[in-house]
C-alpha cells in the first residue's frame, strides 16, 4: 500500500522518501527531512512506528496513517506536535488505479490549505473521500470489515467441513452463486495477517460477532421447527431494515451477474 501511495504522489509532482525496516534513509531521517510523512505498516506495527518517529516532528509537518484501525492510531498521531489526518483506503494495494475507490480520512488538526492539497491528490485520481469520526469509523468496520470477513471465514470452513468437494459445487453454480464464492477466494488469496489483525484488533469486531452467533442460532432455531410464519417475521423484518438498498443492490449484482454470464468458460 505505501507503494501504491509513493506512484500517487510522484505522479501528482511530489517528491518522495521511503523507508523501511532495514533501508537507508531510516524512519528517523524520514521525519526529520520530509514535510508530509506517511506510515504504511502492518496493522498491530502502526502505534509502534508512530511513537517512534513523534518526538523528531514538528508543528510544520503532517502525519497521516493508513491503516484499518483508527483510534489508536489517531490517539498516537495526536501526541505529536504535527498536523494530523488519519487515512484508511478502502481497497487493496493491487489496483492500477483508485478511480471509483473510496479513501475515508480521520482530520485530527491540519491547516485546511494542507487537507486541500492532500485530497485534491485522490480526487484528481477519481477517488471518493469520506470524513469520518475515529471512533465511528472504528464502529462502522467492526461490520464493513470484521463481520464481512468473519463471515466469509466461517462460510469457507463450513464448506471445507461439508464434505462436497469444490470441483462439485462449482460445477452448479450459476454467476449469482459464483460471486459470492469468488469474494470467498478471493479474501483467501491474501495475507492472513492483515485480515487476522482487522478481526482481533478492532475492539468493535467481538460485540459484532457475538451479536452474528445469536443471529445464527434464531435462524436455526427457526429452520429446525419448520416455523414458516416466524421465517416470514425474520426475513420481513430484514426486508424492511435494508428496503432503501435494495434496488441498488440489484441492480449492481445484475451487472456482475451479466458480465459473469458473459464471460468465455
Amino acid at each position: 500500500m505505501g507503494s501504491l501511495f509513493a506512484r500517487l504522489f510522484e505522479d501528482a509532482g511530489y517528491e518522495v522518501s521511503c523507508s523501511g525496516r532495514d533501508t537507508t534513509p531510516s524512519n528517523a531521517d524520514i521525519a526529520a527531512s520530509c514535510d508530509w510523512v506517511v506510515v504504511s505498516v502492518p496493522i498491530r506495527d502502526t502505534v509502534s512506528v508512530i511513537r517512534e518517529i513523534g518526538p523528531l516532528l514538528t508543528s510544520s509537518q503532517l502525519i497521516c496513517d493508513l491503516t484499518s484501525i483508527k483510534t489508536d492510531a489517531m490517539q498516537a498521531m495526536g501526541e505529536t506536535k504535527a498536523q494530523v489526518i488519519g487515512l484508511h483506503p478502502m481497497f487493496g494495494p493491487t489496483l492500477s488505479t483508485i478511480a471509483g475507490q473510496t479513501i475515508i480520512a480521520s482530520p485530527l488538526r491540519c491547516d485546511s490549505l494542507i487537507k486541500e492539497q492532500l485530497f485534491s491528490i485522490f480526487s484528481a485520481n477519481g477517488a471518493a473521500i469520506v470524513e469520518m469520526d475515529p471512533v465511528a469509523h472504528d464502529r462502522a468496520m467492526a461490520v464493513v470489515q470484521g463481520l464481512v470477513h468473519g463471515v466469509t471465514l466461517a462460510a469457507a470452513d463450513t464448506i471445507r467441513q461439508s464434505g462436497c468437494t469444490l470441483p462439485e459445487i462449482l460445477a452448479v453454480m450459476s454467476p449469482v452463486y459464483r460471486i459470492e464464492m469468488g469474494i470467498i477466494g478471493r479474501i483467501l488469496g491474501q495475507s492472513p495477517s492483515l485480515y487476522g489483525d482487522i478481526l482481533a484488533m478492532n475492539p468493535a469486531v467481538l460485540p459484532i460477532i457475538d451479536s452474528l452467533k445469536g443471529s445464527v442460532t434464531g435462524l436455526e432455531e427457526i429452520v429446525a421447527s419448520d416455523d414458516q410464519e416466524a421465517f416470514w417475521h425474520f426475513f420481513e423484518t430484514l426486508r424492511a431494515w435494508f428496503a432503501e438498498y435494495i434496488d441498488e443492490a440489484t441492480m449492481e449484482t445484475d451487472h456482475l451477474i451479466s458480465v459473469l454470464a458473459e464471460r468465455k468458460p
